[in-house]
């Protein structure tokens, strides 16, 4: 069950992240829900709190996610390819990701999410197994391998943070084109849903 597979998180000690971690930022949200986005790792704030994307990223991912109608609290459930804070916020190395990879796994099997929103090129190389970079893929329907699943990959918002414009073809209005992208296809599944289909 989920609180089974959140139970062994918070006792996790599969790599070196979890000797200098606070809390196990396992994630947030509604199980099972349409709508999942995995970033990279917590940083200060989640470590602290055990709650992903709280710090500035994440204020900025909730006011994001609200101008296409999601609330934060009820329509998405959020997580990270790490549940440790890396040091100093780095990205996390690969034998990192590989020793969390079993719990995301398993989340995203117990989610059953329709949509997965991939935020930065760590979630993007790590779920799709791709290195193509995220300004070459972003905004594009990504089947999540071996499933039905759809995958978008979004710039994080601790990038968009760092350009903060907003003109035709920044990543910011970039960012606005892909969500209404995936607010479409929301209505569509919901459509089909109360369709029957």
């Amino acid at each position: 069950s989920y609180k089974e597979l959140e139970e062994k998180a918070q006792k996790c000690t599969r790599c070196e992240l979890s000797k200098t971690r606070t809390k196990v930022v396992f994630g947030h949200g509604p199980v099972p829900c349409e709508l999942m986005l995995i970033g990279e790792g917590p940083g200060e704030q989640e470590d602290l709190s055990g709650l992903p994307f709280v710090g500035r990223a994440g204020q900025l991912l909730t006011q994001i996610l609200a101008s296409i109608n999601i609330d934060r609290e009820k329509d998405i459930y959020i997580t990270n390819i790490v549940k440790c804070r890396p040091p100093e916020n780095r990205t996390p190395q690969s034998d990192e990701a590989e020793a969390c990879y079993p719990y995301l796994e398993a989340q995203i099997r117990l989610i059953s999410p329709k949509i997965i929103l991939l935020a930065g090129s760590p979630a993007v190389k790590q779920i799709l197994k791709t290195d193509d970079p995220i300004t070459k893929i972003r905004g594009q329907w990504i089947k999540l391998p071996g499933t039905d699943v759809s995958c978008m990959p979004i710039f994080h918002p601790s990038y968009l943070l760092r350009n903060p414009s907003k003109d035709a073809g920044s990543p910011k209005w970039l960012t606005w084109q892909d969500m209404k992208e995936v607010r479409g296809a929301l209505d569509f599944f919901r459509a089909a849903k109360e369709m029957g289909a």
